[in-house]
């Protein structure tokens, strides 16, 4: 038996990326999935590549009819819907001086506003279900933070404390909610030009000395999606190569 034998997932953000991999290896472990994403091309790519057991649906977290309209049919193709990942987000790394009001409104809407309206919008599936697992992907910023990262650390702190609030609510009705917080990960964002270059020097000062896969935090999300997870609630899971350890 697979660890994700009979569960609906909608994954946002999964396109490409952590969020493409998360759906790669969800169907791999019996998962059925709705991909969801602002990128249709890739998206419905991606679905095609994995079969029968996904489907596309183009998404704007930010917008509560979107989340709506992904419900109804995830509901239609495949039934109840018990487990969310929130992984859909964006990172606008910019000085105090620099960072405008328009990055740091975008940044809300995608990293903090979209987990909210996407857990609003799966919990009264999930209560039909009678199980369900809400697993939103903060980030080490999330705990933490650097410079010229105040509006995605605020987003990513928002996440951090929405989980808590979830978990604490909605645990009478057998629905988990938990928070992953990646540290650097090797995706085609973290490779290109100055943020490559950038991460080739913290990667020097991980106690592991490399960057994350992200299968590895795949791996973790599918533990917590997974009945394996069945008493955690509420918690923070770490993958950063001890980025934080010290701290």
């Amino acid at each position: 038996m697979s660890k994700l034998d009979n569960k609906v997932a909608i994954i946002t953000g999964a396109a490409q990326g952590m969020g493409a991999m998360h759906a790669r290896m969800f169907v791999e472990e019996g998962a059925k999935v709705v991909i969801t994403d602002i990128n249709e091309e890739a998206g419905q790519a991606l679905a095609e590549e994995l079969g029968e057991n996904a489907l596309f649906m183009k998404l704007d977290v930010s917008k509560a009819d979107n989340w709506a309209a992904v419900v109804d049919v995830t509901e239609k193709a495949f039934g109840p819907i018990t487990v969310l990942v929130n992984n859909a987000g964006v990172g606008i790394f910019k000085t105090l001086d620099d960072l405008t009001e328009a990055d740091f409104r975008l940044t809300f809407e995608i990293d903090e506003l979209g987990v909210f309206l996407g857990m609003k919008a799966v919990v009264p599936s999930m209560k039909v279900a009678g199980i369900g697992s809400i697993v939103n992907i903060s980030s080490v910023d999330g705990l933490v933070s650097a410079p010229t990262a105040i509006a995605y650390s605020a987003s990513k702190h928002a996440v951090t404390g929405m989980t808590k609030g979830a978990a604490a609510e909605l645990g009478q009705f057998n629905i988990r909610v938990n928070s992953v917080h990646p540290g650097i990960v090797a995706t085609p964002m973290a490779e290109q030009g100055d943020v490559y270059e950038y991460i080739k020097q913290l990667e020097k000062d991980l106690p592991l000395r490399r960057t994350g896969k992200p299968e590895e935090i795949s791996n973790l999300v599918i533990y917590l999606a997974s009945d394996d997870s069945s008493y955690s609630t509420g918690s923070q899971f770490v993958v950063d190569g001890g980025m934080i350890s010290d701290l």
